[in-house]
């Protein structure tokens, strides 16, 4: 009977081993696979890939996902649970990619390390292929951010003449829905075959409008002028924003508010074309030197009467609108009596939204040399009115300089010298008759030795004994003055690095390192401590010490935790052109108070 029951409890000693919960999760097998949202999805679409195992790892390796771009991830979540006294364990990493091409992929094998073995996905095959509409399927972040969000380039006219102005305003267009956090450029335009003037966006404003009969709200980022400096189809290259927004999902907070999510979008304008016409032969003038527009022309002189070898300035002046900084100015016509030196240009054009306007001026300086009286004869100016798609001629009145007094050429007789008239001299004036009786003297032939020069040659080197001694004497003074050197040393790298800062406008990285470095060694020149020994902390009081003021003090340290957030997050061509002004200003405020 005992060997019975012995026999008995032999048997049941696997199954009572297998039943323990503890024994069960050691013995089960360890998982580690991948799994995807959709094995064949449209170019646009998006894909999740998450890779799960049953059992805690370490050092996980995901694969390249070549052919995909990963927008988020890798996201990690943990779940552990008993039922039924098993315990049950769930570990994954997933991705969401973007695919950037049609075909077919593979998303290769990912690997981690668990109980020091490790352990391999299988590949697994994706089929992408052009773009779906799937308007039924859930919305993810980045799909509610790509219906959300608009960019489009405004053009002022299609089909201008040649060197007439065109504007192209570049509007973002918003869905009430998100709200936007930030942006940067990605591709610009180059504006090739034409002249181009950035109109500077300094605020931006939203406004309420509609975009395809829907209400969104709208933002101008970027306006340039552009004037075409050829016929035919010019191409304007699109522009490329990546645009960082704020994205409301169906999840509320403890308190009923909407929770919102991040999301990144490349938007771009597109490549608009214009259909620039060439200015029309018909009817052009002779004289006509490219101006596009509409101008008034003038040309006045500061005198009408003077006496020989005086100067007059005569000024040549073009004002209106139009490619003023595109064309050259007409050249006067004056008589050879007049000598005319080279004109000084001068040039007052601002650039709007509509294109140049304002005025550029040739300013001659005129010197008659014999008396008499010289015309300056009529000016013409032609130019294209684009308005009216004619020519239009503009004619200066003839201006009449009067020499009074001065010496009088022959030929001329008091007449009127019109053109290019050549002036004769009169022969009798140019030669004089040489003196007979010079009253000539004798020249000294020992007037070195004894003579003043000689004393300042003997002599003159000792002098300079005592000053060569004083000058050595500062220098090695200078010399030994180590701080006072680094001191100056400090102030020319701030003002060095403040000027490298300013050549890096819109190269973020390199700007605010150069920009921290400035404001680095300013502070090292003025309150004398070590670039070591900085802290936010001691700056504060060094400078409270030091008497400046509290705004000065909080202006100084906000850009230095500008220069330092500038690694970890992007900073717009407004923000750096921003900073760089504070600093300038801030700088030059302290160092008042200093």
């Amino acid at each position: 009977m005992f060997e019975l029951l012995n026999k008995k409890l032999w048997l049941l000693l696997p199954i009572l081993l297998l039943g323990n919960p503890l024994f069960a999760q050691d013995a089960a097998e360890v998982t580690f696979e991948v799994k995807l949202s959709k094995e064949k999805l449209g170019v646009n679409e998006r894909l999740r890939v998450e890779f799960t195992m049953n059992k805690d790892g370490d050092n996980f390796n995901p694969p390249n996902f070549e052919g995909f771009k990963v927008v988020m991830g890798p996201s990690q979540s943990i779940a552990s649970s008993w039922i039924n006294g098993k315990r049950s364990f769930s570990k994954s990493y997933s991705y969401i990619l973007n695919p950037q091409n049609q075909g077919s992929f593979t998303i290769g094998q990912a690997t981690i390390e668990i109980d020091g073995d490790t352990y391999k996905t299988l590949p697994k095959k994706v089929t992408v292929t052009t773009a779906v509409d799937n308007p039924n399927a859930p919305k993810s972040a980045d799909d509610v951010a790509d219906e959300s969000l608009h960019l489009v380039a405004e053009v002022s006219k299609s089909n201008p003449y040649l060197n007439e102005a065109v504007t192209v305003v570049y509007k973002l267009y918003i869905s009430p829905d998100i709200s936007v956090t930030n942006f940067r450029p990605v591709d610009s335009p180059k504006y090739n075959n034409f002249w181009s003037q950035d109109i500077p966006v300094t605020k931006y404003n939203t406004v309420n409008a509609t975009y395809e009969g829907k209400p969104y709200r709208s933002v101008i980022l970027k306006r340039v002028v552009l004037y075409p400096q050829k016929s035919g189809k010019l191409d304007i290259e699109p522009l490329s924003l990546e645009i960082y927004v704020d994205v409301p999902t169906n999840r509320r907070d403890f308190f009923g508010g909407k929770i919102y999510t991040q999301a990144s979008k490349t938007v771009s304008a597109g490549s608009r074309t214009l259909n620039v016409k060439s200015l029309p032969e018909a009817g052009k003038p002779a004289n006509f030197g490219g101006a596009v527009g509409e101008y008034d022309f003038s040309v006045t002189t500061t005198k009408t009467a003077l006496n020989a070898s005086e100067s007059l300035q005569a000024k040549v002046e073009v004002s209106g609108k139009g490619n003023l900084k595109l064309f050259q100015l007409p050249e006067p016509d004056l008589p050879s009596a007049l000598e005319v030196y080279e004109p000084e240009f001068d040039e007052k054009v601002r650039t709007t939204i509509s294109g140049m306007q304002g005025k550029v001026t040739n300013n001659y300086t005129i010197v008659p040399s014999y008396r008499g009286k010289y015309p300056i004869p009529s000016i013409s100016f032609s130019y294209f009115n684009p308005k009216t798609g004619k020519y239009n001629t503009l004619n200066s009145e003839e201006i009449m300089v009067d020499v009074m007094e001065g010496p009088e050429s022959e030929g001329s007789g008091g007449n009127i010298i019109t053109g290019n008239q050549k002036i004769a001299v009169q022969t009798g004036k140019q030669f004089h008759f040489i003196k007979v009786s010079p009253h000539l003297k004798t020249i000294r032939t020992d007037y070195f030795f004894g003579s003043v020069r000689f004393y300042a040659m003997l002599f003159g080197p000792l002098l300079f004994i005592p000053l060569i001694m004083v000058y050595r004497k500062k220098r090695k003074k200078d010399e030994d003055n180590v701080q006072g050197n680094r001191l100056k040393r400090a102030n020319r790298l701030a003002k060095k690095y403040l000027s490298t800062a300013k050549k890096e406008l819109g190269n973020e990285d390199n700007f605010y390192i150069a920009l921290e470095k400035a404001l680095h060694n300013y502070l090292k020149a003025k309150l004398k401590i070590e670039t070591s020994e900085f802290s936010k902390e001691k700056i504060i009081a060094l400078l409270n010490d030091k008497k400046v003021a509290d705004n000065n003090i909080e202006e100084f340290i906000d850009l230095l935790k500008n220069c330092e957030m500038a690694r970890y997050s992007p900073f717009t061509d407004v923000q750096m052109q921003h900073d760089y002004e504070k600093a300038s200003e801030v700088i030059s405020k302290m160092d008042k108070q200093l």
